[in-house]
């Protein structure tokens, strides 16, 4: 018999489950305490359900908490974890310690479909959707769990290609029955996806982060295959319509590519299109990954274009790169031949 995880199902889902087992309705919100509040790993230690119904759980259920199969560590303090999915399958995630901060990089899908020219992990492919439950479990079951400040799911696969999991997740990760966290510490970062973009926005608070790396439409795609899906003009318009002026952070990934996307003309085309969005713009080195004809622009060359886009009003910042030398940088992950590099 196949058993399930509680680990990853949100509070209305549980309510099914107890009125399934003949349960109170109210043992619901007492198993999401013990799951998302006490953090236990037993069902056993859920104390104040009776024995009765914790048996009737385990012929079930689990609480499903599966910690990594291996860790590296880089010079700069950067760990990157691997988790085991399902044989064969695996992902990674990266937490990123900084002073007062700590930030998790989580994944929502086992290689990605999207093949963006300068991605380790869409050169994988694609292999699995992520459930909420290992979505989650790449938090709960960190070793510095309780040191984190900020979740961002820019880890391998599209968040937006496996949204009704990750908007799970995220309820959980937000909900006065979950983590109770603030929405404004975790960002989804994305390539823009029609089907997913304006459900996100409008089902979500957390922060968006959308990658573009050019602001021309045939450079884009040749660099990002899904601007032929949703042409970034049509997003900005989707863009528009929503109010990113309080609270709530919009921002563009932008990756500074030598003599590709980095001269004065780029940077006059990006303060035209991104007019009228109140956004901010996070430049990125490049890391130079196998058989990639791409090279990273120089830090001379990112600052000068930080400083003209800063110089006419859009707020551009240089991102620090992370744990490199463990392929944990941005666009580096990947698990395709896990066993040679863990």
């Amino acid at each position: 018999m196949t058993n399930y995880p509680l680990l990853g199902m949100t509070l209305s889902e549980l309510q099914q489950l107890v009125r399934d087992k003949g349960m109170p309705v109210f043992t619901a919100k007492q198993i999401a305490t013990w799951l998302y509040d006490k953090k236990v790993k037993s069902i056993d230690e859920m104390t104040n359900l009776s024995i009765k119904n914790r048996e009737q759980l385990k012929k079930d259920y689990y609480v499903g908490y599966n910690g990594p199969s291996s860790c590296v560590k880089s010079i700069d303090g950067t760990i990157k974890y691997l988790y085991d999915i399902a044989e064969n399958q695996s992902v990674e995630s990266v937490y990123i310690p900084d002073q007062d901060r700590a930030t998790l990089c989580i994944s929502s899908q086992v290689g990605c479909k999207m093949n963006c020219k300068f991605c380790m992990t869409g050169k994988q492919g694609f292999s699995a959707n992520l459930t909420s439950n290992q979505i989650l479990n790449q938090i709960y079951s960190l070793p510095e769990r309780d040191k984190l400040t900020n979740i961002v799911m820019m880890g391998m696969g599209e968040p937006l290609d496996n949204l009704d999991e990750v908007l799970k997740a995220l309820e959980i990760l937000t909900s006065s029955y979950g983590n109770g966290w603030s929405p404004k510490r975790i960002t989804l970062s994305t390539v823009g996806l029609r089907k997913g973009l304006q459900r996100f926005i409008e089902s979500s608070d957390c922060h968006l982060a959308i990658s573009l790396h050019s602001p021309f439409t045939s450079q884009r795609a040749a660099l990002m295959p899904a601007e032929k899906g949703m042409p970034f003009t049509e997003m900005f318009e989707l863009l528009k319509k929503y109010d990113f002026s309080k609270q709530r952070r919009l921002s563009f990934e932008y990756i500074v590519f030598n003599n590709v996307n980095d001269s004065l003309i780029h940077a006059k085309e990006l303060v035209k299109i991104l007019k009228g969005l109140d956004c901010r713009v996070n430049l990125i080195r490049f890391h130079a990954i196998p058989n990639v004809d791409l090279d990273g622009a120089s830090m001379e060359k990112m600052v000068e274009f930080r400083d003209y886009l800063t110089s006419h009003g859009v707020f551009t910042t240089i991102r620090s790169s992370r744990g490199e030398d463990i392929f944990a940088a941005c666009g580096m992950l990947s698990t395709m031949n896990k066993k040679d590099k863990q």
